[in-house]
């Protein structure tokens, strides 16, 4: 997880270790999922690359998931984190084709071929600088980003209980995702919908409920889904 660079208000979570307490694992059951839309993207492009960088990496578990991918042996893999707890969980990982750093991407100068940043920039006080800044550091750039912003989640009042559990800061839809990536100078190669409400088990009672109007409404439109019911995040590809 990347912060900004006063560390304070509600970044200084991710430095003092409550994040970690509230959030055990880094959300590393959630990996394997994540990287798997990865390389969905990333093959339907024919992105050519040798190098993977990942920016707030966390538990280090989705580098690790591509790393063991057959088709990725040629490539090096490497990891940003910030948070002393989250590096100590991601240094368990690291391996010779994986390299962990504790250390701000925003401060180096370096250049990788594919750069993640899976649910990130939506935990970051000042995101658009952050964005700015992350900009030169690939060629391409992946953006997982979480569609918390719906109807349902407005009229039930979910977002302060998003922004209490798991630190979410600003609340996207799919257009104010695209318009915050090219307002800050990025290019848009391609997006899909990852439909986190279908292929994960549910979290709560009432996710599991939803799940039935949920598929009938991706069926029909991911876009009308995501802005009624909420229950999927947004991949974007760029350069």
């Amino acid at each position: 997880m990347s912060v900004d660079d006063n560390n304070t208000g509600a970044s200084k979570q991710y430095l003092d270790g409550t994040y970690l307490k509230n959030n055990k694992d880094w959300h590393v059951e959630d990996s394997f999922w994540k990287a798997e839309q990865i390389k969905k993207i990333l093959e339907k492009n024919d992105i050519q690359f040798s190098s993977v960088c990942e920016v707030g990496c966390g538990a280090g578990e989705i580098l690790r998931q591509l790393s063991i991918d057959p088709k990725y042996t040629t490539v090096d893999f490497f990891g940003y984190e910030v948070s002393a707890a989250a590096y100590d969980l991601c240094k368990q990982r690291e391996t010779e084709k994986i390299k962990f750093y504790l250390m701000d991407i925003q401060k180096q100068t370096v250049n990788y071929d594919v750069l993640l940043c899976i649910d990130v920039f939506e935990h970051v006080e000042n995101y658009m600088g952050f964005l700015k800044r992350l900009r030169c550091k690939g060629e391409f750039k992946i953006f997982h980003i979480p569609l918390d912003l719906s109807v349902s989640a407005l009229l039930r009042g979910t977002l302060i209980k998003t922004r209490n559990s798991v630190g979410h800061l600003h609340y996207f839809t799919p257009a104010t995702a695209l318009a915050t990536l090219k307002d800050c100078g990025y290019e848009i190669v391609d997006t899909m919908f990852t439909p986190s409400f279908s292929d994960l088990p549910p979290k709560n009672l009432m996710a599991k409920f939803a799940k039935i109007p949920r598929s009938m409404l991706y069926k029909m439109s991911p876009n009308l889904m995501s802005t009624l019911v909420g229950g999927a995040s947004f991949l974007v590809l760029t350069k």
